[in-house]
This record gives C-alpha cells, structure tokens and sequence, in this order.
C-alpha cells in the first residue's frame, strides 16, 4: 500500500493499555502515512491506570511503529502529559531520534509552533490529583459501558451514541472549561509571539484562529484516539486535521463496522465489565 507523505504528524491522548482506547484503528493510520516528523503531545501510554491484565496486541503494535519509525532516524518528540508525567523525569532526554520533553517550540517555515499537552491549565490537575485520577477510571468504565451498550443497540437496529460526548455538549460547566482552555492558550500563546499553539488533553479536536485585543494566534488540539479518532498533521505548510471516522466514511466503508467492539474478542467484553463493576465495589449496590 502507498503511504501518504506528511511533513509532521501530531498524536496525544492515545490512552495505550485503557479499554477506550483505539488501537487497532491508530495502527491502521499511522501504517497509512509516511512522516517526516512526529510529535506525541502526551497521553500516549496511560501509566495511571496501566495494568498487567490488559495490554493487548494492537496496543504493542502501535509502540513497534513508532520504534520502527525511530530506528529510521525519523525524528520523535514524546511531550509529557499528565497521564504519562512519571516521564518528566527524563525531560531533556535523547535516545537516537528520540526526545522527552515538556514542552516544545518548533520552527515552521519561518512561523514558530508552541507544543505542549495542556494538563497546567486544569485546575483539578494542579491542586486535586487524586480527583483527576478517579475520573479518568470512571471516564474508562464509561467507554466500556458504552461499548457494551452499543453492541446491544447494534443488534436491536439502533446506531451508536457517546455517553461521554453527550455529557460533555450538555454540562455548561465542561463547555465553559474547553472555552477556558482555549482561550488561555491563546492569550499565552500570543504573550509570547507564538503563531501556532498545539495543544491535548481536553479530547476536543480544533484548528481555529483566536484573536484578541493583544494580537492573533492559530490553535490546534490534535483531539484523541479514544472517542474522535483524530491527529493533526501538517504537509507543505498547511495544518489540517484528520478524522479517522470521516476517512472511512469517505471510503465508502459504511457498511464495514469500525472496530467498536474489539474486546469482544472470545466473548471477552461482558466479563471486563462484570470485573470492572466488581473491583470499584460496585457489584453490591446493582443487587
């Protein structure tokens, strides 16, 4: 298969070793395209809630890529997220074509790209941690509640819906917190004389211009691979942003189900979801 070339390609929120995570989807892309350069804007191994009993293959073929990709001289910057932050001990750090870092600010034909996951910005993150961390587990568990619910609404004919998404649109204060979000980047972003900023950690994919009374900037979010199935990418000094889900659709792949429910693999799904209910207790209270 030819690879579409593209300059760089911006991943975060990729979630390896979670049940919501779209690996075998990621793979398929990131098999697609020929990079010149990649970012990994956090998010991308979720070290909060890795656990030995799941880590499937697709997963494992995802980190081959990308080392294959090094072992090729490809440039990789890993920027460290929240979910991923054990890593910031190693920011400055270089392995071949490798780099560990925070943050990161890369020229782009004559503009300057501010890079950096975005988890400073919540105020959870900075002063209730174990509050985040309770979130993401039950942000997990819904994925999969959701998956199962899919898969029971796709044999009674009914399409499939985001619990999470539906949460998100319909709770002002999660609208109010992704316009937060933005418009401090922005304002940060422009402060410093930044053209692009490129951010993560909200899962909402974005490329839109902001200006403000002190001056204009272009903002990006490469979204996740959990729920939207997206990257950034930027060829030949244009930013675009691809969506897996419309990518099939566009290939007249409508009737192939994406792979939604992976984990039903030797009936696997229904028993993670009784596991799951059992170990956060919860078991009890649905008697």
């Amino acid at each position: 298969m030819k690879k579409r070339p593209v300059d760089i390609v911006v991943l975060s929120d990729i979630h390896l070793g979670t049940y919501g995570c779209h690996a075998k989807e990621l793979l398929k892309y990131l098999k697609s395209i020929k990079p010149k350069e990649v970012i990994l804007n956090g998010d991308i191994i979720d070290i909060w809630q890795f656990s030995k009993r799941y880590w499937p293959k697709s997963h494992m073929k995802v980190i081959k890529v990308i080392m294959e990709w090094i072992a090729k001289g490809i440039p990789v910057h890993y920027v460290t997220g929240n979910h991923d932050e054990l890593l910031r001990k190693f920011a400055g750090s270089h392995l071949g074509s490798l780099s560990i870092s925070n943050k990161l600010v890369l020229p782009l034909h004559g503009k300057k790209a501010w890079i950096f996951h975005g988890d400073v910005f919540d105020v959870t993150m900075q002063h209730s941690k174990w509050l985040a961390k309770l979130g993401a587990k039950g942000y997990d568990f819904l994925i999969l509640l959701n998956r199962a619910i899919n898969f029971i609404g796709k044999k009674i004919g009914k399409g499939p819906i985001s619990m999470s998404k539906k949460i998100k649109n319909g709770v002002k204060s999660a609208v109010k917190f992704i316009n937060d979000f933005e418009r401090i980047a922005a304002d940060i972003a422009i402060e410093n004389g930044y053209d692009y900023v490129v951010c993560g950690h909200i899962h909402q994919p974005e490329i839109k211009k902001i200006k403000t009374e002190k001056g204009k900037v272009t903002y990006l979010n490469s979204g996740d691979w959990i729920e939207n199935l997206t990257a950034l990418e930027y060829h030949k000094g244009v930013w675009s942003l691809y969506s897996y889900l419309e990518d099939i659709t566009m290939d007249n792949q409508k009737d192939e189900p994406l792979d939604e429910n992976h984990l039903l693999e030797k009936g696997e799904l229904f028993e993670q979801l009784l596991t799951e209910f059992k170990i956060n207790g919860l078991a009890q209270s649905i008697k």
